[in-house]
This record gives structure tokens, C-alpha cells and sequence, in this order.
């Protein structure tokens, strides 16, 4: 268990110095000791015990400058006429003790150059400098001396030290530069960040061109400085239920099962049980309050087992959705491979261990594929008559019925092919490309979108949205929101962003963007991600998937944590002190507020997922129902320990 990696926090330039100077040091006595080797020279020594004079000042002068010296090197002054000056550091030994930052380039310079070439020499940089990256697609370079050369992007994970003049950031390694000057810094953030827009939306970052991204109404989005931020203090509650406990809190593990390989999904259960869905079938666990324990019981895939005969250890359920008083569960397979749409569901009955039914998606009479599945609202799945759930696809949004349009449960008996009830929903036109959705505890629905957008749907409406956010520019990979509809959190393959959808209205009442049209008092999100080091810890191929928040099925209770996946780590945030406007990790940062306090849970394989437990799991002495893990091999149950 570990926090936000401390050792990246401050560079002080004497340690560094010191600790550069003293690797310095060393490859400067190697280059003396060779040099000076003209003793076992016998040529020299001949020339001058024959002559018995040494050699001239000149003579021994050229010597020393040619040995490169640290005390002359000391003497040397900053070129005056370098552009663009900084100092470049380091990181290296990861999160070992040993890790520290070194000096890489005591001065050089950087600079932002437009190129179509993937690598490219000094010779080609200079021709593209001024912009012209040459015919085709070109983008925005960061060029720091001869040692990065890095595409303008999230994926840098760009974190800010207005306190110190100073930003990391990540290209192969983990980097880390020094303005000599308050306005070098904020030169080079303003470039960055400048460079970044054009990169995502292929447009200059002109202020036309940014309420033509954004929207007049999302301008707070460009310039957070600006936007309404009260509503972020408004929203944060100070009942007995949502204040953090007083203290640290640590992650503590309670627990590790093995899971019988090949895990796909996770599917937790606010009643007795919760379920894992792997390559053989749905392995069954006890949910406790220290977290979930295996009864040793598996629901196999087997084609005996269910009406069609169909083998499903060809096609492995990626979603599993609990209904009917978490007595049945819903499994849905992609049609086809590496894509995630599917033309069917398999419903399970839990207590008989049968998949009972095998339900046809259908339209007008036509087979049509879904995205994903997800539950009428929060907690829908505790009711015992449930018969709907809510459905998406790419360009549809719609709720399905398991009864017939008598409103009887349809017989599988009777019905050859039993077909879904395409109870209410719409067909949009080609563009809308959703990617995932949720429900809040009253039934609205979000959605997240390929192009970053974030759409807000009331209860009583899936044609016409009531507020749509703008993103920004990285596709929205899952989303999730609070019981309430107050938040939203969208996860991106390299940052979560968390939407405050409160608003005012006209009247002065205050709503959520769920309910009404948002207007232009928007208050401006907030994006957690991991430190530079951590991102590269984590690996370069492993994205954010999965973020949540806690659970909680009840009005008047308030999430307190968000987790999240990336690679080996499950990473948890509280969700108090990313509301906090008077955060630490907010201060001296420019542009959207961006947190970096959380804990890590490391794994020794990549995780499936990360959730919590229902909060009535939770016990008197931690502040959180248990989190749990999901691995291809193995399940763990970790606890939030709050230390008075």
C-alpha cells in the first residue's frame, strides 16, 4: 500500500548539485588520470629531463582547459543570449529509497516546434520551428536540449510547481525543468498548454477558436481563474455521514483469495453475495464486513446448462449486471472479437445455477447490438420485481423490458426467441459515438462520448439531453455518478475529470444539471492524476479504465472515495479533499485544478477492476466499506483504516 510518490515533491537544487558534482567528479578524475598520464610517456619525460625546464604558463594553460575542469567550468557564465534557459533534471532509482533527482543539463534551452516527422534531427527542427511542419498532419514538439524530444500531450502527465518555477513531466523517463524566472515558467505553462489544444482539436488556441470548442457558456473550462467556483464549497457536506474520519487513513489488506483464472469482470452485491465472472462461468462470494470470501461455489459455462446449447467458453462475458433482488444476473458477450458490441444477453438464474433465458436485442423487427447494460438507477438491483434496464449503444439510448407488452413476464417455453421490449429510448443521428453511461438514484442517466463530451439525461428523457459538457478531447472511457446526480466522474485513458453538475437557477433555486439547462455559472472541473513517476511506474502501455465512487443507495448519504485502475495499480482518492477549494495540490497551479493526493494499491498482475463494497459494509473503526480487487488470478478485500 503506498500514497502519491514524495520524493518527486521538491527538488533542492544543493542536494542535486551535490549529488551531480560528485558523479562529475568522478569522470573528471578519470579524464585527468588518463591525461596526465604523459609521466609514462616515454617521449615526454625524455624531452624534459633533457632540457631540465618545464613547460611554458601557455603550454600548461592550454592543458587545463583541455581537461574541462569543474573549478573552470565553475567560472563559465550563462550565455546571455540563450532562449529560453532551464535547467534539466532526472529522476532516477524509481520509488526505491535510493531514488533521487540529478542534474542532466545545468543549462540548456527548450523549445516548441510544429512537425509532421515522428524524429527528426536539429537540421529539421530548425526548418519547422517557425511552424511550418511541412504537407499532411503536423503537431506540436517540446525539444529540451539534445536529450527529449516529446509529443505535446496528456500522455506527458505535465504537473505544475508554480512555487518553485519548475514542471515534470514524462517522455521515457521521468523529467523535471527549472526557470530561472517567474515569467520563464509562466511562458512556458501558457505555451504548453497552448501547444496541447492545438494538438487535440487541430485549431490555433485562439479565443475564437476556443468558445468554438468549448461553448460560451464553458468558457470557465479555459479560464477556471474565472468561473464560479462556490459551488464546489456549496456542495461539500459537513453531516455526521460524509466528514472524514480525523487522521491518516492507510490501506490495509484483510485478505487475498485465488479467483480461478481468467477474470473478466466484477459484479458486487449489496446483499449476501457478490460474483465473479471468469472463463469457466460465475464463481459466488459471501460479502462480509472485512470484505468478500469464496463459497466454493461456480455457475459453469456449460452448454447442458441452458436452452440453446450453445458453448459459451467461445465467448466470455465481459458485463455483469445483478437484478431482482441480486437473484438474477444479466451477461453480456461481444458478437465479435476485440469489439464490445453484442446481439444478446444471457440471464442467469442465481439460486438454480441455470442460465434460464437467452434475450435477443430487437427493434421494429430488426436485430440491433448494444454497448452496454446498466441498472433503471443506483440501487434498482435490490428491487425484487425489477424488470427493466437501461441500454446504449454508439448512437442509442433506450430502456429495455423483460415483460411482454401485456406486461406479463414473457415464457421461455412459449417463446422461441424470446425479444427484449424496447420499452422507450432514441435512435440518434451517426456522431454521437457513446462509449458508456450510468444511472443516478432517481434514474437519470450520463453519458460519456468518443470525442471527451459528457452528456446529462433527466429521468423522464432520452431524446434531448439536458446539458451537455464539452470534455476535453480525450474520449471518455467509462463513466460514473453520485446517488444524488450532484457529480460526475469520466475516466480518460490518462486523467479522471470530476463535473460539479449543481447550478442556480433563475428563480435562485439550486439544481443539478440533470434537471434543467445549466446556463453560463458552470463551475469548472477538476482532473485527478498520478505524478509523473507513478504514470511511469506504471507502464507506458497501462490507460486509466474504471473510475468509481464509493457505493451508497440511500438519500442523504454522500460518497467518500473515488478509485480507479491503471496497470498493476488500484488508486483511491478522497473525495472531501478533492472537493476542497483550499487544497494543497491546487495551489500555484494554472488552469484547471488538478489533484494528486491518493493512495496506491499495487498488484503483481494487471487489474481487472477496483470497487467498494456497499457502505453498509463498513465497520465502526474505518471511515469506508472495504475496496475490492480484482486480478485475472486472484480477488483481495482491502480495508481503509482511519488512525486517530
Amino acid at each position: 500500500m503506498g500514497t502519491s510518490q514524495s520524493r518527486e515533491d521538491r527538488i533542492t537544487d544543493s542536494e542535486s548539485e551535490e549529488d551531480y558534482e560528485e558523479e562529475e567528479e568522478e569522470e573528471e578524475e578519470e579524464q585527468y588520470d588518463d591525461a596526465s598520464g604523459d609521466h609514462q610517456n616515454p617521449q615526454s619525460s625524455s624531452s624534459t629531463s633533457s632540457s631540465g625546464t618545464h613547460k611554458s604558463i601557455d603550454d600548461i594553460d592550454a592543458k587545463l582547459k583541455s581537461l574541462k575542469l569543474k573549478y573552470n567550468s565553475r567560472q563559465q557564465q550563462p550565455n546571455p543570449n540563450l532562449k529560453n534557459p532551464v535547467k534539466l533534471y532526472l529522476h532516477i532509482g524509481g520509488n526505491t529509497p535510493k531514488a533521487k533527482w540529478v542534474v542532466s543539463d545545468k543549462l540548456t534551452s527548450y523549445n516548441f516546434i510544429k512537425t509532421s516527422k515522428i524524429n527528426g534531427d536539429d537540421d529539421e527542427d530548425r526548418d519547422e520551428s517557425d511552424g511550418g511542419g511541412g504537407k499532411g498532419e503536423s503537431w506540436w514538439v517540446l525539444k529540451v536540449g539534445s536529450k527529449v524530444r516529446a509529443r505535446v500531450s496528456t500522455e506527458m502527465q505535465l504537473k505544475m510547481f508554480g512555487d518553485q518555477k519548475r514542471v515534470d513531466f514524462v517522455d521515457k523517463a521521468v523529467w523535471a525543468l527549472k526557470f530561472l524566472t517567474d515569467e520563464g515558467y509562466r511562458n512556458f505553462v501558457t505555451q504548453f498548454q497552448n501547444c496541447l489544444f492545438e494538438n487535440v482539436y487541430g485549431m490555433e488556441a485562439s479565443e475564437e477558436n476556443k468558445v468554438k470548442v468549448y461553448g460560451k457558456e464553458f468558457m470557465g473550462w479555459v479560464k477556471p481563474e474565472a468561473a464560479d467556483d462556490s459551488m464546489w464549497e456549496d456542495a461539500e457536506d459537513h453531516n455526521l455521514d460524509s466528514t472524514p474520519v480525523k487522521g491518516s487513513q492507510e490501506l490495509m489488506e484483510e485478505f487475498e483469495e485465488a479467483a480461478n483464472g481468467g477474470v473478466q469482470s466484477l459484479a458486487l452485491g449489496a446483499l449476501d453475495n457478490s460474483f465473479l465472472v471468469n472463463d469457466l462461468g460465475v464463481q459466488v462470494y459471501r460479502n462480509f464486513n472485512r470484505g468478500i470470501h469464496g463459497k466454493g461455489i461456480c455457475v459453469k459455462f456449460d452448454g447442458g446448462s441452458y436452452r440453446s446449447g450453445v458453448n459459451m467458453e467461445n465467448s466470455t462475458p465481459k458485463k455483469a449486471l445483478l437484478m431482482r433482488a441480486e437473484t438474477n444476473m444479466m451477461l453480456m458477450s461481444p458478437a465479435n472479437e476485440g469489439k464490445p458490441n453484442a446481439t444478446e444477453l444471457k440471464q442467469v438464474d442465481i439460486e438454480t445455477g441455470k442460465i434460464v433465458t437467452e434475450w435477443k436485442f430487437e427493434k421494429d423487427g430488426t436485430d440491433i447490438t448494444m454497448r452496454d447494460i446498466t441498472n433503471d438507477t443506483k440501487g434498482s438491483q435490490l428491487d425484487p420485481s425489477e424488470s427493466t434496464f437501461l441500454g446504449l449503444d454508439d448512437n442509442r439510448l433506450c430502456q429495455w423490458d423483460m415483460r411482454d407488452r401485456k406486461g406479463m413476464v414473457q415464457n421461455i417455453a412459449t417463446s422461441g426467441s424470446p425479444v427484449l421490449h424496447w420499452t422507450q429510448g432514441h435512435q440518434f443521428s451517426r456522431g454521437t459515438n457513446f462509449q458508456c453511461f450510468a444511472s443516478t438514484g432517481d434514474g437519470s442517466i450520463v453519458v460519456g462520448s468518443l470525442d471527451g463530451k459528457i452528456r446529462l439525461y433527466s429521468k423522464t428523457s432520452m431524446r434531448q439531453a439536458k446539458t451537455a459538457f464539452p470534455g476535453l478531447g480525450s474520449p471518455i472511457t467509462h463513466v460514473d455518478v453520485t446517488y444524488d446526480g450532484k457529480w460526475v466522474l469520466g475516466t480518460t485513458d490518462t486523467y479522471l475529470i470530476l463535473i460539479c453538475t449543481l447550478f442556480t437557477d433563475k428563480d435562485g433555486k439550486t439544481k443539478t444539471g440533470f434537471s434543467g439547462r445549466m446556463g453560463n455559472r458552470i463551475p469548472a472541473p477538476r482532473l485527478l492524476k498520478l505524478t509523473p513517476l507513478d504514470s511511469h511506474l506504471a507502464g507506458n502501455n497501462n490507460k486509466f479504465h474504471g473510475g468509481h465512487f464509493s457505493w451508497v443507495t440511500e438519500n442523504g448519504k454522500q460518497e467518500r472515495h473515488l478509485v480507479a485502475t491503471v496497470g498493476k495499480f488500484s488508486v483511491v482518492w478522497d473525495f472531501q479533499q478533492v472537493k476542497n477549494s483550499a487544497h494543497e495540490c491546487y495551489r500555484n497551479q494554472q488552469g484547471l485544478k488538478s489533484c494528486y493526493c491518493y493512495k496506491i494499491v499495487l498488484k503483481d498482475e494487471s487489474i481487472v477492476e477496483s470497487r467498494f463494497m456497499h457502505d453498509k459494509f463498513a465497520v465502526s473503526d474505518s471511515p469506508e466499506a472495504p475496496l475490492v480487487v480484482a486480478t485475472p488470478m486472484k480477488v483481495s478485500s482491502i480495508s481503509l483504516s482511519g488512525r486517530r
